[in-house]
């Protein structure tokens, strides 16, 4: 015989009504942008903890950074004027929707074309700047970039200034198909006028810097620097493996690998860059 036993209670349940049913109750949301994840790693970041250089404290991964981005890390605080910005949209092959994609690029990065370029100093010595930015189009190179570009290149030649390149590009930019390719000589031209009037050119390869820009221009200048992990090449990894039937090595187009390999002059971290930077312009600077 149970001396204890356990009673059961019924819990009654309330019918859901009509109105119940057609507004369920909200969702929790988290605020877009709040949280990252480091792809290196796997790390939960809370977005405020990376700081305005966008730095992981765990495993020292450099997040790609908008061009406004890099500026304001970069450049000595009210030094930088913006040159050589564009307003017309070019589609030279009519290519279906182009233009609606520029235009929602524009909106989305308040850019006017995948690199940024002006005139400003670096903890004091004057530079003329190009800032690709990777999430304009995947920082692809169509006519406007590579315009903005050589003007870059002429205009720190009559000017007698040093230039200094930040790359980060998927390649040349399909929409265009021959005129984006040819962007490449264009600017190379414009590099090598600058460089025969003895002027100095420093380019630092972010993540990712690919295809007709690392080319041309991205491997043309005077001293190559590169950020920790960037990925850096022509073709894809993958590609190059079904063609060649060769297994790459694991690292291979990353910045340690090409540093190795003599591609690459020095790989700097980013909290370190602005000092290596301004020494190095110092270093190179054009006596007049």
């Amino acid at each position: 015989m149970a001396f204890f036993k356990k009673k059961r209670r019924y819990i009654p349940i309330t019918p859901i009504s009509e109105s119940q049913r057609s507004n369920p109750l909200p969702k929790p949301s988290v605020p877009d942008k709040m949280w990252a994840k480091c792809p290196e790693c796997q790390q939960a970041i809370y977005a405020k903890d990376l700081g305005k250089a966008k730095i992981c404290q765990k495993c020292g991964y450099c997040f790609p950074l908008e061009a406004r981005e890099r500026l304001e890390v970069l450049v000595d605080k009210g030094s930088f004027k913006e040159l050589f910005k564009t307003h017309t949209i070019a589609n030279p092959l009519g290519f279906p929707g182009y233009p609606d994609k520029i235009k929602k690029s524009r909106e989305q990065t308040k850019l006017d074309e995948a690199i940024l370029t002006g005139y400003g100093e670096i903890l004091g010595q004057k530079v003329v700047l190009g800032i690709m930015d990777s999430h304009f189009m995947m920082g692809s190179m169509g006519s406007a970039v590579g315009e903005k570009l050589t003007l870059v290149f002429e205009y720190a030649t009559s000017n007698q200034l040093p230039v200094v390149i930040f790359t980060a590009s998927g390649g040349a930019r399909m929409q265009e198909g021959i005129i984006s390719l040819m962007q490449m000589a264009k600017v190379t031209n414009a590099v090598k006028r600058h460089s025969k009037a003895g002027l100095f050119y420093l380019a630092v390869l972010t993540d990712p810097t690919m295809g007709g820009v690392t080319a041309s221009f991205a491997m043309e200048a005077d001293i190559i620097l590169a950020e920790p992990k960037a990925r850096i090449g022509f073709a894809g990894k993958r590609v190059i493996e079904q063609t060649i039937k060769q297994k790459l090595p694991d690292d291979f187009q990353t910045a340690e690998f090409l540093l190795t390999h003599g591609f690459v002059d020095q790989i700097v971290f980013r909290q370190e860059l602005v000092e290596k930077l301004a020494d190095l312009l110092k270093l190179h600077a054009h006596e007049k």
